[in-house]
């Protein structure tokens, strides 16, 4: 009984913002756009294997160009504008809103980016539809 009693009072710390329900949102937009960027970079891999040893060094430069180990709101004005050029910044910042801040205003850029995830989606989807049947040959 004492460990559970710990336990809770460990827990009883963190509070869960209501805004913590909007969470799925962003996870969403986050999915939908991986699997298109996965869908077609797996079609285009087969024709040209030069993409697999590129791809580490682009995913290298794209993590340091989202807002993982800084806040949106430290970056100064002029790179805050190149900054809203990433997809994944907008994901990013709502995760940072919801899970720290406890609140969500970044819904319009959210939407905004789940629109260029679904073209993303859509994009990949057709290119790896449209090259599925010359993997056999490829492989």
């Amino acid at each position: 009984m004492p460990r559970t009693r710990g336990t809770l009072c460990a827990f009883s710390y963190l509070l869960i913002s209501p805004a913590a329900l909007l969470l799925p949102l962003p996870v969403a937009v986050q999915v939908v756009f991986s699997l298109g960027l996965s869908l077609g970079l797996a079609a285009l891999t087969v024709h040209f294997r030069d993409i697999q040893n590129i791809l580490g060094h682009v995913l290298h430069l794209w993590f340091f160009a989202s807002p993982v180990l800084y806040l949106y709101g430290e970056v100064p004005g002029t790179f805050r504008s190149v900054l809203r050029l990433n997809p994944m910044s907008h994901v990013l910042v709502s995760y940072q809103q919801i899970l720290f801040e406890g609140n969500f205003t970044h819904g319009p850029q959210l939407a905004l980016t789940g629109l260029v995830a679904l073209l993303v989606f859509a994009f990949g989807a057709f290119l790896f539809d449209r090259l599925r049947d010359t993997f056999a040959e490829g492989v």
